[in-house]
């Protein structure tokens, strides 16, 4: 199931394919590439939320904009929403951004349902492995493309009570190195974003969040999402004489 919010023709740059998104991280890195010309296909489980954020980035940045249910546990909903996305054109850029935890606080090891254990591995493990398939044989055919995995501080440090999001962030991050090793020598950049620390909102003022100075003035400043957004950008037009493989971002 899909919506589309348009301002625009179909971009002849091809499409910039963003899974897991929310206000913040991934609202800023569908907001980038539309802004740079490319068609987006914005892809999450809650397609409400998905179809507001699309009709918002595709008023601001007068762009095409496609909404695009997915779960990024469940192989058959991974292949029937790339339908819908390589419907749209060859996909140039797919950002994997999703994520799965039970809680935002530490859990103790044995009172860690097996249910969640296991979502968490599959959103971060299964999820990223097969979207990556369902775009890699056009981007080989073509001799180009960009795939970019979002990691945090889980993805190299094994934390207490947390050990459901680190083991698949650990997974994640072999995916990638694996990723990068087989297909960069074919013209496809990969590389492996960790996010070490908390992404705030924005600082702009929009419709999505609060101003900078209100989160500043109530201790709450965190990693600007913009400022993220616009490193997976320079990842994707890095010159592929000096392509990055993982990169780590942190607030100072």
């Amino acid at each position: 199931m899909r919506s589309v919010a348009s301002f625009s023709s179909i971009s002849q740059k091809g499409t910039a394919a963003i899974v897991g998104l929310g206000p913040k991280l991934g609202l800023s890195i569908a907001r980038k590439f539309a802004r740079e010309g490319y068609t987006v296909a914005i892809l999450s489980s809650d397609l409400g939320r998905l179809s507001r954020f699309a009709e918002e980035i595709a008023r601001q940045e007068k762009a095409q904009v496609f909404a695009i249910r997915i779960d990024c546990s469940d192989p058959r909903s991974i292949r029937e929403a790339f339908e819908g996305v390589l419907s749209l054109g060859f996909v140039e850029v797919l950002v994997y951004n999703a994520y799965h935890s039970s809680s935002s606080q530490p859990t103790s090891f044995t009172q860690i349902p097996i249910q969640s254990f296991q979502r968490s591995i599959a959103v971060s493990s299964i999820g990223p492995f097969y979207c990556a398939q369902q775009v890699l044989p056009s981007m080989v055919e073509r001799g180009r493309g960009t795939i970019l995995f979002t990691g945090c501080s889980a993805s190299i440090n094994g934390t207490a009570g947390y050990s459901e999001l680190c083991c698949g962030k650990f997974a994640l991050r072999g995916l990638s190195q694996s990723l990068a090793r087989e297909f960069q020598p074919l013209g496809i950049h990969v590389a492996h974003v960790i996010i070490d620390g908390i992404v705030g909102q924005p600082r702009r003022q929009g419709s999505s969040g609060v101003g900078f100075e209100q989160q500043r003035r109530a201790g709450e400043e965190g990693m600007d999402p913009d400022v993220l957004a616009q490193t997976y950008w320079q990842l994707h037009i890095q010159d592929r004489t000096a392509w990055t493989r993982e990169i780590d971002l942190r607030p100072t």
